[in-house]
């Protein structure tokens, strides 16, 4: 489960930097911190 959760939030913060390239900041914003709250490195809202 663990993995699969560090999978997700790296999908999640990567596509929240792109995300932030491309001009909308907020929405990139978002990503990121949700994959930084999902991530079990993070405070993982799962456990």
């Amino acid at each position: 489960m663990a993995t699969l959760l560090w999978i997700i939030a790296v999908v999640l913060v990567i596509g929240g930097i792109v995300t932030l390239i491309r001009g909308q900041m907020l929405y990139g914003a978002l990503l990121i911190v949700l994959g930084l709250l999902i991530g079990p490195g993070g405070v993982s809202i799962f456990t």
